[in-house]
This record gives C-alpha cells, structure tokens and sequence, in this order.
C-alpha cells in the first residue's frame, strides 16, 4: 500500500467536529473535556515557552507600575495576581495561569544576606526570557541587586539585559515641574534638557553595569494623582528595548485597536482571547490530526465561556448559531482541512503544521473577537445582522493572522 493510500485510509477514519454545525455547537455549549482533553491541553500549556520577564529590584522601585502598564492590570489584579514559584521568587501569569502567554517573575529575596539566584535561573532556563533590572533614579543603594544581576549575566551572559531607571520625578528641581518633551532619552542619549542632579545620577548608575551589555531606559510611570502626564512617560522607549530583546510582537498583541467598541469588558477578553488562541494554533500544531481537533475544539469552547463570564452574558445555543451560521462552516471546516494536511508524509510534518497551527490560532482569535462584538451589541440591546458578525469575523482573521504567526511559526 503506497504513503498516499495510507493517508486517505486515515484520514477517512477521522472524525471532524468541524463538520457539522450542530456538533460543533454542542461541543462549545456543553462541553465535555475528558482527561484526555485536559492532559492534552496541559502539555500545551507545558510546551508553550511562554516568554519571562525577571524583575530585579527592591521592593518598591517600581516593578509593579511596569507589570500595570505593560499589561493594562489593576494594581489590585497585580497584587493577588502572584503566587509563588521557587523559594525566593514569586510568578505573575498574564492573563492567567490556563491562558499565559507573558509571564513575571519577582525576586523577593535580594535584600536577604546571601541570596542565591541559581534556583530562579533553574526555573527560568528552559523559557525564553529577558532581565529588568528596576532602579529608582536617584537611588544608589543597589549592592543587593547588582550581585544578583551579576551572578546572572555570569551563569547567562547572552540573556538580554534592560535597566529601568524609574521614578524619574524624583531627580527634578521641584514639584512643579513636568516631564520634559520630546523624551531626552532616545538611542541611550541623556539629552541637555535633563536636570543637572537627574542627569548625574542616571550617569551614575550606569557606572554601575561596566562589563554587562545592557540597555538603559529611564521612565516614569505614575498614577492619575501623582498629576505627572504622562503617566506612561518612556513607555515607548521601553517596548523599543523589549521588541529588540524579544521581537515576538508582544506590543501589538497587547494592545487592542478596535475603536468605538473599546470598552472595558473587550478591554479584559483581549488578552484572554490572545492567549487560547495560541493554544488552539499549537494544539493544530500536533502531529495527530484526529486528536488535536479534539483539543481545538475543547480550547474554543474554555474561550467561549471565558468570554461569557467576562461579560456577565449566558452563552447560549441562539448566540453560538448566529456566529457560526454568519462565518459559515467552510471558515471552521477549513481548520480540519488543514489538520489532514499534516497526514501526508514529509510535508505534514513540516509546512503543514505550521499552516494549520497559524490558520487555527488565527480563526480562534476571530472567534473570540466576534463574540466579544456579538455580547457588546447585545448589551446595548442591539440586534446584529450576519453581514455584521461576518464583517467583523473576516478582519478579526486577518488580524489574528498578523499577530499570532511568529509566535506560533516560532514554536512550531
């Protein structure tokens, strides 16, 4: 029996849940995620090297302001939001530990005598990372930290290394004074316009990393009634420093811009549609068709209902129809086309997973979004037309195309 012969006898074997609306809606309306299921998207969840951001700093020095403004997370969501990962560390899953898709570590113990950061770099060693060493500006007290940081960059000299001279504010000449426009810190530069105290103790401390090839980005991030504007001073400057340590689009996939529709509740679904998106894109990434549409399936309907709890909406059998009957079943059937594709030989196990691990995480993405639009317009007490939900489904794709395809061509 030839390769070829081999594959149609398997694939016709294959169940598609793609297949058929009314099974499809089923499996998102009452899912039923087995063990298997659940093992299934746990190795994802296990495989997935989800990038981490390690926080060196003292206490106070703005670790959490950087984590809230990255993230768009309350201070409160930060705060409850840590649980612990090593004996010294404490861990900040984005948006949550099932959806991860950026991760933080915090050094808890760099002001006791003797830390040892060999067991966090343990933990952080099989996952893509990046070092923010977080320094208040006018703070030189810092022994603690560059020990640590130094026991870091000998263990791992190539780890990229970004030193956030914060709390700007407090080098200025008084309280009256605002940030200084345009930003003075542009390519490493301390502008003329810097304050001659600010200016010096930012030279200072930069004394400090001789030998370790860091990048330096002074910022000032406040709350509303610090009354400093911008309150995400030197934020650009500091997705510059991470989309060079880490070019995975991280930014883009933060930050959502859907205009007139921009509300809180969207606000909050983003990122957890981004990250079961990425697990949907790498459960299609799976070598074993029959099982990974499976696990599509069961990440589709964890996002539905995900969705729904965000929004205080029930999600319902109507409100699952009226997506999919305005996307149409090719759109999902397309996801179990690709899936085949892995069956053929040589090429399934090459360009085909990547194909339908981007297709997939794409499609999820518009899932998501479109049903974020469907509960938006619902709460307005709107009714949508399917030229409208298939209108937004459409772009949604292409979108989710352009965010997710390094990060899932980069695992596949």
């Amino acid at each position: 029996m030839s390769k070829f012969t081999n594959w149609k006898s398997w694939s016709g074997k294959i169940s598609n849940p793609f297949s058929n609306a009314s099974v499809y809606i089923d499996k998102i309306t009452k899912p039923q995620v087995d063990k298997a299921a659940e093992d299934k998207i746990k190795a994802i969840h296990e495989r997935l090297p989800v990038p981490v951001f390690w926080l060196l700093g003292k206490t106070q020095s703005g670790k959490s302001s950087i984590i809230r403004t990255l993230t768009g997370s309350s201070a409160a969501e930060i705060g409850n939001g840590f649980k612990p990962c090593t004996r010294t560390a404490m861990l900040f899953d984005f948006p949550d530990a099932e959806t991860a898709f950026l991760r933080f570590l915090d050094t808890r113990g760099l002001s006791e005598k003797g830390y040892d950061a060999s067991e966090d770099m343990k933990w952080c060693e099989q996952q893509a990372h990046l070092v923010i060493v977080v320094i208040k500006a006018m703070d030189h007290q810092q022994e603690a930290v560059l020990a640590a940081l130094k026991q870091v960059h000998k263990a791992h000299p190539k780890w990229p290394v970004i030193v956030a001279q914060t709390a700007l504010h407090e080098g200025y000449p008084n309280r009256a004074m605002a940030h200084i426009q345009p930003y003075p810190f542009a390519d490493g530069r301390i502008g003329e316009s810097v304050p001659a105290d600010l200016r010096c103790s930012l030279l200072k401390q930069r004394e400090y990393f001789a030998g370790i090839n860091a990048t330096f980005v002074p910022l000032d991030f406040t709350l509303p009634e610090d009354d400093y504007a911008p309150s995400d001073y030197g934020l650009d400057a500091l997705w510059a420093a991470i989309e060079q340590a880490l070019p995975l689009g991280l930014r883009a996939m933060l930050e959502d811009h859907i205009g007139d529709i921009n509300d809180v509740y969207w606000q909050t679904a983003h990122p957890h549609v981004i990250g079961y998106a990425i697990s949907a894109g790498l459960a299609a990434a799976i070598p074993m068709p029959a099982a990974s549409l499976g696990t599509v399936v069961a990440i589709q309907s964890k996002l539905f209902h995900s969705i729904a709890h965000v929004y205080g909406l029930p999600l319902t059998k109507q409100s699952i129809r009226e997506i999919v009957s305005a996307v149409g079943m090719g759109a999902l059937a397309r996801m179990g086309g690709r899936e085949l594709l892995k069956l053929i030989p040589a090429y399934g196990q090459t360009v085909a997973l990547s194909v339908a691990g981007v297709y997939t995480a794409a499609a999820t993405y518009a899932l998501g979004k479109t049903l974020c639009f469907y509960f938006s317009k619902t709460r307005q007490g709107k009714v949508l037309g399917a030229d409208k939900l298939r209108e937004v489904f459409n772009a949604e794709l292409a979108r989710g195309r352009e965010l997710l395809r390094s990060s899932i061509k980069k695992q596949v």
